[in-house]
């Protein structure tokens, strides 16, 4: 079965240029790429390659020299600040390195976070919260705040956060760095579990193999370019 293709890059460059300096650095260099619903797709490559700044621009947190992405077939392009930022809010879930959760909440009120900003009622907000955190084996930890979390179980909060508002799109930047093997294997089993039963498309930005051996696409990118494309399952 065909799926809908639900992000296309296309045509996508980004050059850096300080103000002021003559010197240009290339990070991405007429990118092409077509990302399917519901896919589970790693960014692979080195440090300073260029996937993170994909992922950027992907999310509207960065934009491009030149070239577009579309999302659900929206070219990001058209997009003022505003339906940015409605578009990140209504259809892009975030996991960040550095988990950005904010550490005067507890990881049930991190969780819903976003629920929060999307107007969803108290009520159904919290509940979801609950069992999504329980789905990840967090049901003991609700009331903790960030500071009481193991670094897995922090992680583990960001992506309840993530998958709670219901996006389309989850874009995660090396969701495993922080992580011993052992339970950053269990979180992307986790992310592809929660993506196939509710149909998101995950993309993570990852040099950890074991990332690449768990994903259904891998996309491999140096100095700026795509290099190859592999699809494992």
């Amino acid at each position: 079965m065909i799926k809908p293709v639900v992000i296309k890059v296309q045509n996508l460059s980004k050059v850096y240029k300080p103000r002021g300096s003559t010197i240009e650095t290339i990070a991405l260099e007429n990118i092409n790429l077509d990302i399917e619903e519901g896919d589970f797709v790693a960014l692979a490559g080195p440090s300073g390659s260029g996937k993170t700044t994909l992922l950027n621009m992907m999310g509207t947190l960065d934009k491009p020299t030149s070239g577009d992405v579309l999302i659900e077939n929206i070219p990001l392009s058209t997009l003022g600040p505003s339906g940015s930022a409605d578009l990140r809010l209504r259809k892009i879930g975030f996991v960040f390195q550095a988990y950005n959760l904010i550490s005067t909440l507890s990881a049930l009120e991190n969780a819903e976070y976003v629920a929060l900003l999307q107007g969803v009622p108290a009520k159904r907000r919290r509940h979801e919260a609950f069992h999504i955190l329980k789905d990840l084996g967090l049901e003991q930890h609700v009331d903790k705040r960030p500071s009481q979390l193991s670094a897995g179980q922090q992680q583990r909060v960001a992506v309840a956060r993530a998958i709670l508002a219901q996006p389309k799109i989850i874009l995660a930047d090396e969701p495993t760095a922080n992580l011993d093997s052992k339970t950053g294997a269990e979180l992307i089993d986790l992310m592809r579990a929660m993506g196939q039963n509710l149909n998101v498309t995950f993309v993570c930005a990852t040099h950890d193999k074991m990332v690449m051996d768990k994903s259904r696409s891998i996309v491999t990118i140096h100095d700026g370019k795509i290099v190859s494309q592999t699809r494992i399952s």
